[in-house]
């Protein structure tokens, strides 16, 4: 159920033949390669976010549940690192963040929690939480001159005692 949910289709599709893997990848630009990605994370969002939920609580008390869940993140992590290889081969990131920071950023904010709350409890369209996401990791991750606007980084400036833009 939760490949299907993935992949929109009866059956499941590894993580680098789906389509939007192929447009993210095909993409020339750093804002491009997110844009499609988010594209395809809200269209995605809907069906998967209550499974994935599910099986996260189902987790606290099924070992089965758990250990597929574990499996999940550990996959979803590796997409995730693998992912901001591909951007960080635009050239367009922020200097002082590394793969792992990326990843990090960007699985902390694509996550069904995140979905359900802005999207499910706050009301937000899926429209709205793409652009808040296209622009949130633009600003975060980008360089400057390449977003136009300051990224602020409280993370890093709580980590290195300095205020990052």
């Amino acid at each position: 159920m939760l490949e299907t949910a993935i992949s929109g289709t009866d059956v499941a599709v590894p993580a680098q033949q789906r389509d939007y893997v192929m447009r993210v990848r095909a993409a020339a630009t750093a804002r491009e390669k997110i844009t499609h990605y988010v594209t395809a994370l809200v269209q995605i969002q809907d069906r998967l976010a209550p499974v994935f939920l599910a099986l996260r609580d189902a987790g606290s008390t099924d070992p089965d549940s758990a250990a597929l869940w574990q499996e999940i993140a550990q996959r979803r992590a590796r997409n995730m690192r693998e992912f901001a290889a591909d951007l960080r081969g635009t050239g367009e990131l922020r200097a002082d963040l590394t793969d792992d920071d990326i990843a990090d950023i960007v699985w902390s904010m694509n996550g069904p929690e995140y979905w359900v709350l802005l999207v499910g409890e706050r009301g937000w369209s899926g429209e709205r939480f793409g652009a808040y996401l296209i622009d949130a990791w633009a600003r975060l991750l980008l360089r400057q001159s390449v977003t136009a606007r300051p990224a602020v980084s409280v993370g890093l400036a709580e980590r290195t005692g300095r205020l990052t833009t």
